[in-house]
């Protein structure tokens, strides 16, 4: 039917799409990419492809001790979103790696157990904050302050400051001495829980929740799968905005997902939107909170339209309605 020279190019030109699709849209693909990232040091978009795929979490403290037991009852301010971050993140330390902050606590005549307080640990946190302003302005530095204590970040934040840097908490972990990993790691923690009290939502509030976060049995499969996102109610074309200011990590299509945006918001935290009916964002683009970015539609492994929506912290998938403000009024607890 065609010349062998034509049907030698036909078969390089399969095969090499074969190859594409196998690194893009496959777990392997993912593995492989995650992998190379880690070796290179850089960034991958596969992690929350692979979350999708077989719910399994990343490594390190686990997704329900990072995420709180029950939503707020309102929007936080950026200071009590801190606040509430840094509670969660020493709730999940070792007694040894809490140290710092509980020695910072006890210096500032706040009793160093009420940081674990359900009740009163957000309100200990945010007076930790407040007393660290003055030294410590940016949020970064303030919380290498807290958890590795006054005294190496401030050695940490000096060292920065005369390589010329900005203080933001990659170049101040490589300046703490020895020892500080948990720190670090606390710290970074805090940081992607702050931000994710603040995210919008991408769909109307109203919007009925048809799949929640967790084990289901998986609607298409029949077997029961950890279910990485919630599932939204809305028509085929209705508008999907993101949920934060962002970099787009991955604009494209495969057979789960359908199409499907992830967006990079920083500080570890990403969120995906998937099965929809039309993209509307390129990869690399930035994309500014309430923007348009997607139409919601029905692609991909799915049973009816819907927009499955994904966040992840420190590349583990949590429940993003715990994060999500109840919209029952209520006094601030904070300004007690």
């Amino acid at each position: 039917m065609f010349p062998r020279h034509v049907r030698g190019l036909l078969d390089f030109s399969l095969a090499v799409l074969c190859l594409w699709t196998a690194w893009h849209h496959t777990p392997v693909g993912a593995l492989v990419r995650r992998s190379a990232a880690w070796a290179l040091g850089s960034r991958s978009t596969a992690r929350p492809l692979l979350a999708y795929y077989d719910g399994v979490s990343g490594t390190g403290v686990s997704a329900p001790t990072l995420a709180p037991v029950a939503p707020p009852l309102r929007p936080f301010s950026d200071m009590e979103a801190l606040a509430y971050g840094t509670h969660l993140a020493l709730k999940g330390l070792s007694p040894s790696a809490r140290a710092p902050a509980f020695a910072l606590a006890g210096e500032l005549g706040i009793p160093p157990e009420s940081l674990l307080d359900e009740t009163r640990g957000p309100v200990a946190a945010r007076r930790l904050h407040e007393a660290l302003n003055g030294a410590f302005p940016l949020e970064e530095s303030r919380l290498t302050a807290v958890f590795a204590g006054r005294v190496p970040a401030r050695y940490a934040l000096e060292r920065v400051a005369a390589e010329g840097g900005t203080p933001d908490l990659e170049r101040l972990a490589r300046q703490l001495p020895p020892g500080f990993e948990d720190a670090t790691v606390a710290a970074a923690q805090a940081l992607a829980l702050a931000t994710a009290f603040g995210l919008a939502w991408p769909v109307p509030e109203h919007t009925p929740v048809t799949s929640p976060f967790g084990y289901r049995t998986h609607p298409v499969l029949g077997t029961r799968k950890l279910h990485t996102g919630v599932d939204l109610s809305v028509r085929e074309g209705s508008e999907v905005h993101v949920v934060a200011d962002g970099t787009v990590r991955r604009a494209s299509e495969d057979g789960v997902n359908g199409r499907v945006l992830i967006v990079d918001h920083g500080r570890g935290v990403t969120t995906a939107y998937c099965h929809n009916s039309e993209l509307l964002v390129r990869p690399g683009q930035r994309v500014a909170r309430g923007e348009l970015i997607a139409r919601s539609g029905n692609t991909g492994r799915s049973t009816g339209p819907h927009l499955h929506y994904q966040l992840e912290l420190s590349a583990q998938p949590v429940d993003p309605l715990r994060f999500r403000p109840r919209t029952s009024p209520v006094a601030d607890e904070t300004a007690r």
